[in-house]
Order: C-alpha cells, then sequence, then structure tokens
C-alpha cells in the first residue's frame, strides 16, 4: 500500500514537473512569437517608408521632366511666334474630298472662331485645343477621346501630305496640341492661354501627325 501511495506521489510530481515545463514552452513560444511579430513590423516599416521614399522621388522627378518639357515647349512656341523657327512639314499641294461629317465639324469650329482659350474648357464660349476638337467632331455625330495622347490614335492615321479637311493634325513631340484641319494648309485651333480659338496655317509649328477621325 505504502508503495502504490510513493508511486502515485511520483506520479504527481512528475505531472507536476511536466506542466511546468510546459508552461515555460508556452511562455517562450510567446515571447519568440511577440519579437518575431514586433521583427516583422519593423521590417514592414521599413519596407513602406523606402517605398514612399522612391515614390516620393518618382513624382520629383516626373515633376521636373514635366517642367522641363513645358519650358521646352514654351520655348518653341515662342520661336515660333517670333517666326525665328518655322514648322517641320509642308501643307498638301491640293486638298481631297471633304465629307458631311468633316463639313459639320468645321462648320462648328469656324462658329467658335474668337472664343478664348481655357486651360481644360470644353465649350461653349471657352475652349482648351481638344475640348475644339472634340466638340467640333461630336456636332458632326463622331465621339472622339478628350486629350491629344488619346485623339492621336482616334482615327485613321493620314500622311500630312494627304490631308483633307476635318482631319485632325497633332504637334510637338509630346502630342501636345491639335487642331482641325480646313483646307489650303489651314487650321481652326485654339491655341494657348491668352489666344482665342483662330484659323492658322498648320506649318507654323512641328507636326507630329494627323487622323482621320469617322
Amino acid at each position: 500500500m505504502d508503495k502504490l501511495k510513493d508511486h502515485e506521489a511520483s506520479l504527481r510530481e512528475q505531472e507536476k514537473d511536466l506542466r511546468a515545463k510546459l508552461a515555460e514552452a508556452r511562455q517562450l513560444k510567446a515571447e519568440l512569437s511577440a519579437r518575431e511579430r514586433e521583427e516583422s513590423d519593423k521590417l514592414e516599416r521599413a519596407e513602406r517608408a523606402e517605398a514612399e521614399r522612391r515614390a516620393r522621388e518618382h513624382a520629383r522627378r516626373e515633376a521636373a521632366e514635366q517642367r522641363r518639357l513645358r519650358a521646352q515647349q514654351e520655348e518653341t512656341r515662342q520661336e515660333l511666334a517670333e517666326g525665328t523657327i518655322t514648322g517641320e512639314a509642308t501643307a498638301p499641294a491640293e486638298d481631297g474630298p471633304v465629307s458631311e461629317g468633316a463639313e459639320a465639324a468645321i462648320a462648328f469650329a469656324e462658329a467658335q472662331v474668337g472664343e478664348p482659350y481655357v486651360w481644360g474648357a470644353t465649350g461653349p464660349g471657352t475652349w482648351d485645343c481638344t475640348g475644339l476638337t472634340q466638340a467640333a467632331w461630336r456636332a458632326a455625330g463622331v465621339e472622339i477621346p478628350r486629350v491629344t495622347w488619346d485623339q492621336v490614335t482616334a482615327g485613321t492615321s493620314v500622311p500630312v501630305d494627304e490631308l483633307r479637311p476635318g482631319d485632325l493634325v497633332f504637334f510637338f513631340d509630346d502630342i501636345s496640341h491639335v487642331g482641325l484641319y480646313t483646307g489650303g494648309g489651314h487650321m481652326i485651333h485654339a491655341p494657348r492661354p491668352g489666344a482665342s480659338a483662330r484659323s492658322e496655317s498648320i506649318c507654323t509649328m512641328p507636326i507630329h501627325s494627323a487622323i482621320r477621325p469617322g
């Protein structure tokens, strides 16, 4: 009987010891998990900070490049206005046939001549370059995109020497300007702040490309 009691007591001591060791193991695991979480959080914060730094640097470089391009473009336009340089392409020797849609687009654009340029304006009464060309072709029943980079792909590409009235002519390497060709080497366009929609030669600016909507 005494041996049985001694055995039971021994088992209880072993169980107690095991429970203590298990509790200790759980405590160590919890502490390790906390350190791991802390290290993971620290790494995540560092990665986030680096990503934000790179994003700011990218934005800074993008802004600087945009400022450089705008300054370069404005310098070119100023030189064009002063007559110190000329456009890089010649108008077609003879205009091709005019579609009904093109006639409607030209008629709309002609009616806006004299209205002021306002950046981002889509009418009525004020226009930027793409706002005017978009509205002109909308008057002809044809929807084209809002900005030059999309308008330049919104039709059939045509060589400058094969332009027809109603075609859209795009200017500068960055495709930052567009006018509506009206024939005879001229276009109607909304040039820039401080100016109004007007008819002007397409050869006063470096031509990038041209498309035929519709």
